[in-house]
């Protein structure tokens, strides 16, 4: 048996979603346990057939909800030049929201 999935848009990447699923995805403006839909979906597998958009799926919705803001993990950038004694240091931590998906229709 096969789970029903899809793979949608989101801020310029794609995400393989299925229902249950909690997806980290570019922050958005929403507030917790607010509602999250979406017609962006490029391509949907159920238990039939499997649907591919050009370059989306005509009627395909994603529905779920926002769970939290959250940050991601801290990536340190560190520069620095051979033989000048110069360096620079920089952290950055990358803000997400966090949905449940909840279900998938196409």
């Amino acid at each position: 048996m096969k789970k029903m999935f899809a793979i949608i848009r989101e801020g310029n990447k794609q995400y393989r979603v299925a229902p249950g699923d909690t997806v980290r995805l570019e922050r958005f403006e929403a507030e917790s346990g607010s509602d999250y839909e979406t017609d962006q979906v490029l391509a949907v597998n159920d238990d039939k057939d499997f649907k591919i958009g050009h370059p989306l799926v005509e009627g395909a919705r994603v529905k779920g909800k926002v769970v939290d803001q959250v940050k991601g993990e801290k990536l340190v950038i560190f520069k620095r030049k051979r033989r000048k004694h110069s360096r620079r240091k920089i952290g950055h931590r990358q803000q997400h929201t966090l949905v449940q998906i909840d279900q998938i229709s196409s």
